[in-house]
């Protein structure tokens, strides 16, 4: 090589060289905890209306089993639950305004599934609550499961797993039935309770709730038959890695609380706590929250704000609320459920 071109090479190696410098020093776009923590509020999306799990009471205030997990993944990131705004989100555009960047985290009774992960470019943050689709039917159509609803006329939200999960259902089993789609759970319930179907589907937790908005809630029944898997959970971008690990971690930690013993209640006396593994939760030991990004008392103040798992089950879901519904598979992992979570450490 000639003394010319090894002084090409080299002047081009210098630039690369700069570019690269230039790169590494200019600074990365805003991931989202940067964008909440700047705003001062959470933006949350969640369902228009799912009795249970995110509702508005008589005083207009949003309630419920999925704004309770906003509220605490509030209380984690910025220290308050009560800075967060709800957006309320139909089945059909809920992906959509959190693909677009509208709200933060979509907390809305959503199945996981692969098609929403490896398609839509979404993450499940993991599984809240482990429901399966059922049916409601009218008392008086006599049926006792969903196997004797061959022919029936069956109320359904449109753009759903559910109305997929139907006609899997109805396939698999050689039967036929007349399908009412509607664009939203409100439609849906009006056409069943007027009398346009017989039955209304949709996930069984779901299912209770819209029982108790009819006008006669004794002339319907949920029927026993679960015919899907739907873990439901919260859900953020994938392409924002941190933010992903951090609202997985919230869920993690409401988790961990109950299995620790780690409640609303006693908030003081598991700050005062040398057990190791309760320390490492207060943030006393191991300072986890800088590697999330957050102060190092970030999982106490999630259940100092919403109370653990099982607090936020029971108050909206389970024997503190009028749907009753018993924890069954969303029981801890070690009292006969399948709720487990990765240890805090």
């Amino acid at each position: 090589m000639s003394k010319a071109s090894r002084v090409r090479s080299r002047s081009l190696q210098l630039a690369a060289l700069g570019v690269l410098a230039s790169l590494s020093a200019a600074p990365a776009s805003a991931g989202t905890l940067d964008t909440v923590k700047q705003r001062g509020t959470l933006q949350c999306g969640v369902s228009e209306g799912v009795t249970g799990f995110s509702d508005k009471d008589a005083q207009g205030s949003w309630r419920g089993f999925d704004v309770d997990f906003c509220r605490a993944t509030a209380a984690a990131v910025l220290g308050d639950a009560s800075k967060v705004a709800f957006t309320p989100l139909s089945a059909s555009e809920r992906f959509e305004a959190l693909k677009s960047g509208k709200v933060d985290l979509l907390a809305r009774n959503s199945t996981w599934t692969l098609a929403r992960e490896a398609q839509l470019g979404l993450a499940f943050t993991g599984i809240t609550f482990h429901d399966g689709q059922g049916f409601l039917a009218k008392r008086a159509l006599g049926v006792d499961g969903a196997l004797a609803l061959d022919k029936a006329k069956i109320c359904v939200e449109a753009g759903t797993t559910t109305q997929a999960n139907l006609a899997d259902f109805f396939r698999a089993n050689s039967m036929s039935y007349e399908e009412k789609a509607f664009p939203g759970a409100a439609e849906a319930l009006s056409a069943f309770q007027s009398g346009q179907c017989d039955v209304l589907t949709r996930d069984q937790s779901a299912l209770h709730g819209e029982r108790l908005k009819l006008a006669k809630p004794a002339d319907a029944v949920v029927l026993p038959d679960v015919i899907s898997k739907e873990p439901l959970g919260p859900v953020v971008r994938s392409d924002d890695f941190a933010w992903f690990n951090l609202v997985k971690w919230v869920n993690f930690a409401l988790v961990n609380a109950e299995e620790l013993g780690i409640a609303a209640a006693n908030v003081d006396e598991a700050l005062k706590s040398q057990k190791p593994d309760v320390r490492r939760f207060t943030g006393a030991e191991g300072d986890f929250g800088k590697a999330l990004g957050l102060n190092a008392d970030w999982a106490i103040r999630a259940v100092k704000a919403t109370g653990n798992y099982a607090e936020i089950y029971e108050r909206n879901l389970g024997t503190g609320s009028q749907l009753a519904i018993p924890r069954g598979l969303n029981q801890l992992w070690n009292m006969g459920g399948v709720l487990y979570a990765p240890p805090l450490r």
